[in-house]
């Protein structure tokens, strides 16, 4: 891309070629919030575009996020094409198991995205909620995440929690930094954790191998514990309790992988695939108890919800060829 060089740098501090903008470093800071800075985005989703690898510093592609260009160094970001990102309504049924007029607590069935996203622009538990809701839910995530304060993956079932106001929202989330949040999952595991409960604390991070995975790593990390208790031993599997005390991204399925005992089914983490006997696509993971302080009246509430259908019978056939 060949610059404008009849402009000064003070002058040139932004320019849009079609679908790509150039800028010049103007101050030594984090290449994700000096994109987010100049190219009026938020700060995740320059982070997006630095790890999809459409960011070049001088001539040389960065994917460091905590990367700092030097003062006076010219940065290229390709730009994803615009696109309506509004979330729409859908007449879809959801299971509520709550619901006041600050928030809801749902289960989320599997196989349901929990907001639109690339590959997922609808069907999505956002647009049910916004039927159910008449698009009374906080607007702190913006149009395509409203009310989302946390999330289960696609195919994880179970309970969580949606805000309707961002004074819910706050509240909710502050809790979730605090790491004050009840989340007690259950997983159906391959193998037997050598012992009958504890604990793992390792970092995770993107896997520097892989974009699409999460990994225990020390780089570009964050802290994470999964505290777990065997429930349940059959003949090659086993029925886990998880209980999170921080919430990264594939957190209990990245642990328990990186333990040897990766979740039944699980894409991702899982050996061959996922492949497994009982025909079960996506991990057996699912959301069971969900507490926490209301964020108004600050009462302590906690919910539980049974195990999915599929969970069941899977248990239900171990059990019965298990040799005790």
């Amino acid at each position: 891309m060949q610059m404008n060089n009849n402009l000064s740098e003070k002058e040139y501090n932004l320019d849009i070629f079609e679908d790509t903008a150039v800028f010049i470093c103007e101050k030594s800071i984090r290449l994700d919030a000096l994109i987010a800075e100049n190219c009026d985005m938020s700060r995740s989703a320059a982070q997006v575009l630095i790890e999809n690898g459409s960011v070049s510093v001088g001539d040389k592609q960065v994917t460091q996020k905590s990367f700092k260009p030097k003062a006076g160094q010219t940065v290229t970001v390709a730009l994803p094409e615009p696109e309506d990102c509004t979330a729409q309504p859908q007449d879809i049924p959801i299971d509520v198991v709550y619901e006041d007029e600050h928030l809801l607590v749902v289960n989320k069935p599997k196989g349901m995205v929990v907001h639109p996203a690339p590959g997922n622009p609808d069907g999505t538990l956002v647009n049910a909620l916004l039927h159910h809701c008449k698009g009374q839910l906080s607007g702190i995530n913006g149009v395509i995440r409203p009310g989302i304060v946390h999330r289960i993956d696609k195919d994880t079932s179970g309970l969580l929690v949606v805000a309707k106001n961002d004074k819910a929202h706050t509240g909710l989330a502050e809790q979730i930094k605090e790491h004050s949040f009840t989340r007690i999952y259950n997983a159906l595991l391959y193998g037997h954790p050598k012992e009958p409960e504890g604990t793992v604390n390792a970092p995770i991070g993107r896997n520097p191998n892989d974009r699409k995975k999460m990994g225990v790593t020390e780089k570009n990390s964050k802290e994470a514990i999964t505290h777990y208790k065997v429930l349940e031993n059959f003949n090659d599997y086993s029925l886990c309790e998880m209980k999170l005390e921080t919430g990264r991204t594939h957190q209990i399925r990245v642990h328990m992988a990186y333990m040897g005992y990766p979740v039944v089914g699980d894409p991702l983490y899982a050996p061959k695939e996922g492949k497994n006997k009982f025909g079960i696509h996506g991990q057996a993971l699912h959301a069971k108890v969900l507490g926490f302080r209301h964020p108004i009246t600050g009462e302590y509430i906690e919910f539980s919800s049974e195990l999915p259908q599929y969970f069941i019978e899977t248990l239900d056939k171990l059990r019965k060829t298990t040799q005790r």
